[in-house]
């Protein structure tokens, strides 16, 4: 049987000086997950990466791997590896002594090494670039040399401190293909550090909502988009509206908003501004209260029925597209 390769934060909490970065978060990751920690810049996602990874040191509560405390392990001896964001790759070194540096640091002999590599590289389509140098690489090929050299170590446990940020959009979304399947192969553990919505939600198995150095909201990816907990959640994934009605804070699924006549519907509204997307058409209203809330529409709705910006509308949904907010 495989041992069982959960990680699990218990009260893990990073300060420097008097300023909190990880304010005593507790989660515990299944083995063979793939999860993202997700926030805007500051939240604490990258501080906690590199607590995980052992370069920044734990000021309280510990992270367990395995059930053992690697808290104040050398990154060499957690089980971990980590892609930067820089990719980090030396310069002076072609890729396959790139991908081999970890072992010739740990005494491995040449001939090992040389093969381990060559197998990482294949794992990630780079063997016949073997030969190159950093700088004759593209964005996209760097980014599978530094892969490669991630899991050179057989890590039981890969952290990604968002892995995606240099590349152009297109190469982008194919990466994000590519590490799934990637991940799925492997099936060890990913910890994926992002500030993307659509990056997290195409990528992960579940994601860790963080605010402000805690944790907001934790869950299944898909549960955490139908059915987020707080305000600052349901802006911050784009999935719904929060509106203020006399019962209470509601967060209203953008794709569940219809468009009706003003006096035949809960809300009445102005259009503010309509932008095309291609296959949808968001379009932006304000309604009472200082408030602003956005609709998706289909393409093909919308241009059955055009609507201009300045227009009256009335807003309104069905009541399993709304549910009341903690906050």
């Amino acid at each position: 049987m495989s041992k069982k390769l959960d990680l699990e934060f218990v009260n893990l909490t990073k300060r420097y000086g008097d300023a909190v970065a990880v304010d005593g978060i507790s989660h515990h990751f299944g083995s063979g997950t793939y999860a993202c920690l997700l926030g805007p810049s500051g939240c604490g996602k990258s501080s906690t990466l590199r607590m995980i990874a052992g370069h920044e040191t734990v000021s309280d509560g510990s992270i367990l791997l395995s059930g053992r405390d690697i808290s104040h392990l050398p990154p060499a001896k957690r089980g971990t590896a980590m892609m930067f964001q820089n990719y980090a790759l030396f310069p002076h070194l072609n890729v396959l002594h790139n991908v081999a540096f970890s072992l010739r640091m740990r005494g491995v002999d040449a001939d090992e090494r040389k093969a381990r590599a060559a197998e990482m590289l294949e794992l990630v389509d780079m063997q016949p670039l073997s030969d190159r140098l950093p700088a004759q690489l593209s964005g996209g090929q760097q980014q599978r040399a530094a892969l490669a050299r991630a899991l050179i170590t057989k890590p039981d446990v890969l952290l990604l401190d968002e892995p995606l940020s240099a590349l152009d959009p297109f190469l982008r979304v194919k990466m994000r293909v590519e590490l799934r399947k990637l991940q799925r192969e492997l099936g060890i553990t990913f910890i994926h550090v992002t500030h993307g919505q659509d990056e997290a939600l195409a990528l992960a198995d579940e994601i860790v909502v963080m605010n402000d150095a805690k944790i907001e909201q934790a869950g299944k990816t898909r549960a955490v988009f139908d059915a987020p907990k707080t305000a600052f959640v349901a802006r911050f994934l784009g999935s719904h509206n929060v509106v203020s009605m006399p019962e209470g804070t509601l967060a209203i699924r953008s794709d569940a908003l219809q468009v009706k006549a003003k006096d035949a519907a809960k809300l009445p509204g102005t259009i503010t501004s309509i932008e095309y997307q291609g296959t949808h058409v968001a379009l932006t209203a304000a309604i009472p209260g200082e408030q602003e809330v956005t609709a998706l529409l289909s393409d093909k709705d919308f241009f059955e029925n055009p609507k201009d910006v300045g227009e009256a509308i009335g807003l309104d949904w069905e009541a399993g597209a709304a549910h009341a907010l903690a906050g």
